[in-house]
């Protein structure tokens, strides 16, 4: 449907592929400033990093892959190939991305990858080497933002206790790679019962700042039907490095719709539509409930887009009675 200062191009510019990427899970779409749209996620093997660029959001469904990094055979970054994301810093491109070693499956840590390129799909990726948390265990799902003159890594990871699977934590950058493990805060735990489904997660945190508000989306509970996307916020002028400063709903904001085969939505990004300001949400959801076996063996949770629109209050709709 088309307000009224929306012309037909842009109406039909808005409709989008629904899944947009196949077979892959945590979405992230980076949109640079030439309007170029690149895309990466999750590929069900977990064994390669795989990029594509479009100069639309719907040519990414039909853009070809590129493999810019593969895992190693032993070691460090040799299994467990998770949720890369791409970011632009200072000009110069870097991807985040979580993986374990093929001897000791579980001992997930978070890596980096830098290329100097203009163009992300062109020049050589570098390995930049283990992003340290400031303890080791179990970390994941990078990303990272900017505000009022400091950036911030937010990323999930188990206590050092182990009394749960993943929270989110937050600390200042020292560099595009590196953070302040002096001073490193938890933004949420997985406290509520959506939380703790399966397993006690709060993952796949992403950043929208709008609205006076700096809000992060996050994922919980297992990553079948029970996955959903939870809401943090904060004032924009707050000290986002004091825990009182943040806000959690009580409540998922967005989850499994059977009513529209839609389950397990979670491990969300963020870009903006073509008309440069229109929000919108990319995340993965399977179209099935039943699984047969781990659910990280089921290869389909497939990637999905849809526009976020805002309430009286400011704060971030997602349509969860809305198919996409």
């Amino acid at each position: 449907m088309m307000n009224n200062n929306q012309t037909q191009e842009e109406a039909i510019s808005m409709t989008y592929n629904n899944p947009l990427v196949e077979q892959r899970a945590d979405p992230w779409i980076h949109k640079d400033t030439d309007n170029m749209y690149y895309f990466i996620g999750s590929a069900p093997e977990f064994d390669r990093i795989v990029l594509r660029g479009a100069d639309s959001i719907n040519g990414l469904s039909s853009a070809p892959e590129k493999v810019i990094w593969t895992k190693h055979e032993s070691g460090p970054m040799s299994k467990h190939i998770w949720a890369p994301e791409i970011h632009k810093i200072d000009g110069k491109w870097y991807v985040y991305f979580a993986a374990s070693r093929a001897e000791d499956i579980w001992h997930i840590s978070m890596y980096a990858l830098s290329n100097d390129s203009a163009n992300p799909l062109e020049g050589e990726w570098k390995e930049e080497g283990q992003v340290d948390s400031g303890w080791e265990n179990f970390a994941l799902d990078a990303t990272q933002f900017a505000h009022n003159g400091k950036r911030y890594m937010i990323w999930a990871q188990s206590n050092k206790e182990r009394t749960y699977n993943t929270a989110l934590w937050m600390a200042e950058m020292t560099s595009p790679t590196s953070i302040d493990t002096s001073n490193v805060i938890v933004l949420t735990e997985p406290e509520l019962d959506w939380e703790t489904i399966g397993y006690k997660v709060n993952e796949g945190p992403a950043v929208l700042i709008r609205n006076g508000k700096v809000f992060v989306t996050y994922s919980a509970s297992a990553t079948d039907h029970n996955y959903a996307i939870g809401l943090l916020w904060a004032d924009e002028n707050a000290d986002l490095m004091d825990p009182a400063s943040w806000n959690k709903s009580p409540k998922p904001v967005f989850s499994t719709n059977e009513s529209l085969k839609r389950y397990g939505p979670g491990h969300n990004g963020f870009t903006v539509a073509e008309d440069g300001k229109t929000d919108l949400l990319i995340y993965h959801a399977r179209s099935y409930r039943d699984l047969i076996g781990d659910p990280l063996s089921d290869p389909n949770r497939h990637a999905r887009i849809r526009k976020i629109t805002w309430d009286e209050n400011g704060f971030p709709d997602f349509g969860q009675d809305l198919d996409d």
